[in-house]
């Protein structure tokens, strides 16, 4: 079974030709980071590149971006009007607009915070985005407390929630999504038009249409702070280059899956962390491509 869902997404993985530049390969923007969380920012960022975005820049507030520039070699950063506690301000929404029209897609949420201002930023922004976006984390909960708004967003969209997320998506307790992964993932792509890519064991990937995966790698080690801001930059990364928002988060959750297989097996699941992950990325890719 595995090596048959293999060969079918290492189809997904488009060929470059000789004279390729980076900007055929898409841009990514991503909102990300906040105090104490510019982790968070810097590995979905470098995700984002390692699944062969050809550019990605990284929105984040204006205090912290020497020290994403420090961080970061490849990424652009941009700075962002921030609130005292180093978290976006509302301010930031016309720069962060700006920037995202140049973009291909968009990741939304990691480390940004639960600051009450960067809520209402991100509530404001998902209305008025008209690249794909991802999802995640911080933005997941922004838009918790009206989930309706959902209804109202005029671009294509996957959500990445763990089941705590979820939980409070759906006012479901964590027990109810368990026992009904996919049920829970097909409903809430039907109801709110998303792709959903709810996190897991067997992480289950489900579309508007009726359309679902459920992963077949991936393994205990990967249950690690910064693992899910890694997914959420490799999936950008494959929007970026074309794929559709399905075959995205579906060859996306494969890739992180096997990334994180290959790095268990040289350094064991228990001190398994995100940036064992993140480096591995380009050889799940390569062992795809060379899989008979």
């Amino acid at each position: 079974m595995g090596v048959k869902i293999q060969q079918e997404f290492r189809a997904l993985l488009k060929k470059r030709s000789k004279d390729s530049h980076k900007g055929d390969f898409g841009h990514v923007f991503i909102l990300a980071g906040s105090r104490g969380l510019t982790g968070a920012a810097a590995l979905c960022s470098n995700a984002a590149l390692r699944s062969g975005a050809g550019l990605v820049t990284l929105g984040i507030p204006v205090s912290l971006n020497s020290i994403m520039s420090r961080k970061l070699t490849e990424v652009m950063t941009i700075s962002l009007a921030e609130t005292k506690e180093a978290a976006l301000s509302l301010k930031a929404e016309k720069d962060i607009l700006k920037k995202i029209k140049t973009s291909d897609a968009a990741v939304l949420g990691p480390g940004l915070s639960r600051h009450p201002e960067t809520q209402k930023l991100i509530n404001r922004l998902i209305l008025k985005i008209e690249k794909p976006m991802v999802l995640d984390a911080d933005a997941l909960n922004a838009i918790s407390k009206n989930v309706k708004v959902l209804k109202k967003i005029k671009s294509s969209y996957i959500v990445t929630p763990h089941t705590g997320e979820m939980s409070r998506l759906i006012n479901k307790d964590a027990g109810y999504i368990k026992n009904n992964r996919l049920i829970v993932a097909k409903k809430f792509s039907r109801d709110y038009n998303a792709v959903v890519l709810l996190k897991g064991a067997g992480t289950v990937v489900t579309g508007p249409d009726g359309k679902y995966y459920i992963n077949t790698t991936g393994n205990p080690g990967m249950a690690t702070a910064g693992s899910g801001d890694v997914l959420s930059g490799i999936i950008a990364g494959f929007i970026s280059q074309g794929l559709s928002m399905f075959n995205a988060a579906r060859l996306g959750v494969y890739i992180h899956g096997l990334a994180g297989d290959i790095a268990a097996e040289d350094k064991g699941e228990i001190g398994l962390i995100a940036g064992d992950i993140l480096e591995n990325i380009p050889y799940a890719i390569k062992e795809m491509q060379q899989a008979k």
